[in-house]
């Protein structure tokens, strides 16, 4: 991935004919994704379903020239449109894929999780193969300058070999409040291993370039949400977890997650440790939650080599263009994301995370979730849980 792409050319450098889109849903992250599609000269935001009167309102001001539309039915018919941006809440995902494969399959970035459960994972694995457009999972973890250049070091090998263990620590802040709180709710997320960490899941077949084939996982709601009421109860989504993964040729990885760690000076550290040495990323969290006001300046991404001969750590600071810092909270992931995607609708290339990527990523954060309430180890080449497709 070229990070030093200005914002006003595309993936190549090349000029764009201009792209025009349709919003599924445009609450929080779809505002973040106005905001980054808006830094592209080759995409127009012509129409939106956003259901919700106050996100409705907080879209129009970002897409003053899109058209507000009461439906999915609606949005479909609207003439014109050359993508769809689905950014609905988790539960909807599924259904709305496929009412747009039935109606008008356009080429789809869809949020992730792709779904929340495994029967939709059942349903969504022939689309995955049989959808006649693109389909674009965002895992903007992928994208964010820090971890990108992680990958590449990965990829070449030069510094650590061939990728042994991998551990993936995100010390954060809690979830948000959404629209009627559907995020309190593991029926409606798909549980936080799943809403939260898919992307994580996703970074490690990508690292380890293969699917895991068992994992364990131990977490609880330890602390977030306990005091929260609704009408459909108390909130069940966890808030801290270890997951434990094997992949095949003796090789591992680890999640571990904190929803009560805002205080952290990063947010995601991530170490990849090989034969030859290790690779460490560490990524800091949204600006707009740094006290700046008490500690100056936020902390800028960093990228540390540790070869074992010669031994000696080389630190790489990664800075991210400030204008794609204040476009959201994912350290300029989503306009890089953005950019790869509508080089994919001009032809200059293919799809990066398909729907089988995070249809997997799914089913590895519902095996985690399972395997959280139960105690289990779950064996991820087998029945429901099995991966080799």
């Amino acid at each position: 991935m070229n990070m030093s792409t200005s914002p006003l050319q595309s993936a190549n450098g090349t000029p764009l004919n201009t792209q025009r889109y349709g919003m599924v849903g445009c609450g929080m992250m779809g505002q973040e994704h106005l905001r980054n599609m808006a830094l592209l000269p080759g995409i127009e935001v012509a129409a939106i379903f956003e259901p919700d009167a106050g996100m409705r309102a907080r879209s129009q001001a970002l897409a003053p020239g899109a058209q507000q539309l009461d439906s999915l039915e609606a949005l479909l018919a609207w003439p014109g449109l050359d993508a769809l941006v689905i950014t609905s809440p988790n539960h909807c995902h599924a259904a709305q894929l496929q009412q747009i494969a039935q109606t008008r399959p356009l080429p789809v970035l869809m949020e992730k999780p792709a779904c929340t459960n495994l029967a939709a994972v059942q349903a969504l694995r022939p689309l995955a193969l049989s959808y006649p457009a693109p389909v674009w999972t965002a895992m903007e973890y992928r994208y964010m300058p820090p971890i990108a250049r992680l990958l590449d070091e990965v990829r070449s090998q030069a510094a650590c070999g061939s990728a042994v263990m991998l551990s993936i620590r995100e010390h954060r802040y809690p979830f948000l409040t959404k629209v009627g709180d559907w995020n309190r709710f593991a029926r409606n997320t798909g549980g936080t291993l799943v809403e939260k960490c898919c992307h994580f899941f996703d970074l490690m077949r990508l690292v380890m370039q293969a699917d895991p084939i068992r994992l364990y996982a131990s977490g609880g709601q330890n602390h977030n949400h306990l005091d929260e009421r609704y009408a459909d109860g108390q909130p069940d989504i966890l808030d801290n977890a270890f997951v434990v993964l094997d992949f095949p040729g003796g090789r591992r990885a680890l999640l571990e997650l904190c929803m009560f760690a805002e205080g952290s000076r990063y947010q995601e550290e991530i170490s990849v440790v090989g034969p030859l040495g290790k690779l460490e990323c560490k990524v800091p969290g949204p600006g707009r939650f740094w006290p700046g006001e008490l500690l100056g300046a936020a902390p800028v991404a960093q990228l540390i080599v540790s070869p074992r001969q010669p031994a000696g750590p080389r630190l790489l600071e990664i800075p991210v263009d400030p204008l794609l810092l204040d476009a959201g909270d994912h350290n300029g992931s989503t306009f890089y994301q953005h950019q790869k995607f509508l080089a994919v609708l001009q032809g200059q290339q293919a799809v990066e995370v398909s729907l089988t990527d995070g249809l997997k990523a799914v089913v590895i954060g519902l095996a985690a979730e399972h395997s959280a309430q139960t105690g289990e180890r779950i064996d991820l080449t087998r029945g429901d849980w099995a991966l080799n497709w």
